[in-house]
């Protein structure tokens, strides 16, 4: 069974496609998908590579295949894809069970280049087709790309079923004769777990190739390839006729970020294809039309000259200095202030104060996803508002009741840039971010605890590529709401109504060798049209500069409850961090209502989070531990980051179960992107939308779902990312 998108995917897919038509696009360079949703000819890849930051969509049809691709080009060098595939003529079982739908197969791909193109060299490039799924349709490769002038050739060497005419025999056979011949998987279910790495480069060698031509209409290019496979074994038994090896083919660009493609493959099938594609990369935000200016600052009028005081000692300068600045500031509407900090900031202020010359507001930035932009906000209100005594203006950052970090900006300096009588290099020696301070201020203003918070949304769920259907989905009305107790101890919970689906559909049960803590999705998704997905109490507690802590009970997530803790370890600045999490948790009932089942478990990970890189930032972190269904084992999440904020990443998770005990797919993996709702509302948002790709929904390590992660709350500890975007705090 195919992998539960999560509420939200909607949104997700929606921000995609508009970063994508968002995009800048460039010349189209004779880079081309093919039917597989990898750049390619037309069944088979070349050595090219998209943009870095490329996202694609491609859909394409020659029969008995239809496939629907996600491809992602997270570095100049690396390209993975995720597929779903629609088998005509195969019935994903009996009629009795699956009615008319056909059989799908589900399968990640990536290709990994060698050397980029260079004046004698060709761009060589090696891959893995279908390493994630049933191995139907695997392949390993090595192919070769040269230009000249309008032309791309292209020529490569394949194992598995790109290879399958057999052209030559495999020079490992001379090493271990294991290597002549190739296991042919028959059955998805029976075979899962033991068509992978086994197989890898095992039986003949097919070649495959072909050219492709950028016309003088440069809307237009053809292509010319020789296929390396026969069909004359196809999967599942399926009779494929081909009657020559060569395929051809035309590509239109229809605009910037859409491409149509023609094509008649194997001398008697026709292929249509369609692509959409965008660079995430240089995406930008929808322009905000919902969100207030920011303040214009005002024009100090001249202050007239006075009279230089006389000073016993330093002392007693200081001493007068402060009570000056604390008479100006007695004379502040400071909540007046914080209402203008929330309004046009974004910030929730909880207190302000003061610290010789500096005025620091202390608060939750709730609004804008760069921080740079929300203390830009905070300068200028401050700016407008404070007395002249105060140089510096800091704002502590703090989430969920914790500190985080500090920015400062020199007001003079902020002054200067966003007038436009200095440029971002100078702010920059003049703007701050330091771990949360533990010097004493004077307090000018305590903000009173807004306890309570709650609101409507709409919820969206689907699976993909599952027996009973391509698509089974919902749609809900979610309230989700909290109360506080204090800022470090609240209540929350969210209540979902069904409005509308089809999982009337929803029939099939995957079978499970493990406790099903994640194969019971149709009971618990049919049970009940009312349901409480989370209903918990939380407490958070920073327990010095770098050391930060949680404690969680209740209805964690729409399958547990129980009571769980995590600390996480985050020195201020640094490229890693450590954590831990622990759980005792029970298995709900189906309705999700406060009702559990026999089923527990503890549950709990140790995380190490590294960074690497400065211009290609990666953010990895690899966890071991115990999952839901009492199994032991690693998972490992690395994903890129840019400097916009937009992630691309890969999962994988092995476990002490046998593949056989797994099932289908041998062990959990996927691909997914994440994208800051800030890139497709026309207001402001801190809020993510992340779409994950996962083939299928198994018992074998699985995550217990939590509302709250410490790693993500201390984001601000970052500094490479608001140094990388401080020039949002002009906005």
């Amino acid at each position: 069974m195919s992998g539960l998108v999560k509420r939200r995917a909607l949104s997700a897919q929606i921000a995609l496609m508009l970063c994508g038509a968002s995009g800048i696009a460039t010349a189209q360079d004779l880079v081309t998908r093919d039917d597989w949703g990898g750049v390619g000819l037309l069944q088979t890849p070349t050595a090219r590579m998209a943009d870095e930051g490329e996202l694609a969509f491609t859909a394409s049809r020659t029969s008995p295949y239809s496939r629907y691709s996600v491809a992602m080009q997270p570095f100049p060098w690396l390209e993975g894809s995720f597929r779903y595939m629609n088998v005509t003529g195969i019935r994903y079982g009996a009629q009795s069970f699956s009615g008319n739908q056909n059989y799908k197969d589900k399968s990640i791909d990536l290709k990994l280049r060698l050397w980029a193109e260079r004046r004698w060299l060709p761009e060589v490039a090696v891959g893995l087709r279908d390493i994630g799924g049933t191995g139907l349709f695997s392949s390993e490769y090595a192919v070769a790309s040269k230009r000249f002038g309008p032309v791309d050739a292209s020529f490569g060497l394949a194992t598995g079923y790109m290879g399958k005419r057999g052209d030559f025999g495999n020079p490992l056979g001379a090493i271990d004769d294991r290597f002549d011949t190739r296991p042919v998987p028959t059955s998805a279910v029976v075979n899962a777990g033991k068509f992978g790495a086994s197989a890898m480069f095992r039986g003949r060698i097919g070649a495959f190739g072909g050219i492709a031509y950028q016309t003088p209409w440069e809307p237009l290019l053809l292509k010319l390839e020789y296929d390396g496979n026969d069909y004359r074994h196809e999967p599942r038994r399926l009779k494929v006729s081909a009657d020559t090896p060569f395929n051809i083919g035309a590509v239109y660009t229809l605009n910037p970020n859409t491409q149509l493609s023609l094509g008649w493959e194997r001398g008697n099938t026709a292929l249509f294809a369609l692509t959409l594609h965008g660079n995430l990369r240089r995406a930008t935000p929808m322009a905000k039309l919902l969100d207030p200016a920011p303040e214009s600052l005002q024009v100090k009028p001249a202050a007239a000259p006075a009279a230089t005081p006389h000073y016993r000692d330093a002392a007693d300068k200081v001493a007068a200095t402060r009570e000056q600045v604390l008479a100006s500031a007695a004379a502040t509407d400071w909540p007046a202030v914080a209402a203008r900090l929330r309004a046009n900031a974004g910030i929730d202020v909880e207190s302000i104060s003061l610290r010789g010359e500096e005025l620091i507001v202390s608060g939750e930035q709730r609004r804008y996803f760069h921080p740079a932009q929300g203390l830009g906000r905070a300068a200028r209100v401050l700016d407008n508002t404070a007395p002249e005594d105060f140089q510096w203006f800091t704002l502590v950052n703090r989430r969920l009741g914790m500190s985080i970090a500090e920015n400062s900006v020199n007001r003079a300096a902020f002054a200067d840039y966003v007038q436009h009588r200095t440029g971002l290099d100078v702010l920059a020696r003049q703007v701050e971010i330091n771990p949360p301070g533990r010097v004493k201020s004077e307090p000018l203003y305590q903000a009173p605890l807004d306890r309570f918070e709650g609101g409507f949304g709409l919820g969206y769920g689907q699976i993909l590529g599952g027996p009973d259907g391509f698509i089974l989905y919902q749609f809900s009305a979610d309230y989700s709401a909290e109360y506080r107790f204090s800022r470090n101890l609240w209540l929350s919970g969210t209540v979902s109504g069904n409005l509308l689906n089809n999982y009337d559909k929803f029939r099939y049960d995957a079978p499970s060798k493990l406790p099903r803590v994640r194969t019971y999705q149709r009971q618990y998704l049919t049970s009940a049209d009312v349901t409480v997905p989370n209903l918990q109490l939380t407490a958070s507690h920073q327990f010095g500069r770098d050391l930060y802590g949680m404690a969680y009970a209740g209805l964690l997530e729409s399958m547990f409850g129980g009571v769980g803790g995590e600390v996480l370890y985050r020195p201020f600045g640094q490229r890693w961090a450590v954590g831990a999490n622990a759980n005792w948790v029970r298995q709900r009932g189906f309705r999700q209502d406060a009702s559990f089942r026999d089923y527990e478990v503890g549950t709990g990970h140790a995380t190490l989070y590294y960074g690497f890189g400065r211009e290609q930032r990666v953010q990895a972190a690899f966890s071991a531990g115990r999952y839901l269904a009492g199994d032991w084992g690693v998972t490992a999440n690395v994903a890129r980051l840019f400097d916009n904020g937009i992630t691309m990443g890969a999962y994988a998770t092995k476990t002490n179960v046998s593949s056989a005990d797994f099932g289908e797919g041998s062990f959990d993996k996927g691909i997914f992107v994440s994208v800051p709702m800030d890139f497709l509302l026309p207001r402001a948002s801190r809020s993510r939308a992340t779409l994950t790709w996962s083939p299928l929904t198994r018992d074998g390590g699985a995550w217990l779902g939590r509302k709250y992660g410490l790693y993500g709350l201390t984001s601000e500890r970052n500094t490479e990312f608001f140094d990388a975007n401080l020039g949002e705090i002009a906005n």
